[in-house]
């Protein structure tokens, strides 16, 4: 009888330690997608803000190149009435 015991604890303990490794591993494997997809969205954003900032030169040069087009169509239109 006490060896049937011994053998049910052992057999206990051993599936404690084979499931608490487990979730160990787990616990680790989910911590480090945390840290990948948390890389992964700074990554993302910085490229966002890049793309802004461009978008906000690019823009500013049109609407530079656009006003100096307007002058320069004015300045021609005032020739021509004259």
């Amino acid at each position: 009888m006490v060896e049937i015991i011994a053998a049910v604890v052992g057999a206990s303990i051993g599936i404690a330690g084979v499931s608490a490794t487990g979730f160990s591993r787990r616990n680790n494997e989910s911590r480090e997608a945390v840290i990948r997809l948390t890389m992964a969205v700074e990554s993302i954003a910085g490229k966002l803000e890049e793309l802004h900032q461009d978008m906000k030169e690019a823009r500013r040069e049109t609407y530079s190149k656009l006003n100096s087009h307007d002058v320069r169509l004015t300045a021609l239109e005032g020739r021509i009435s004259q």
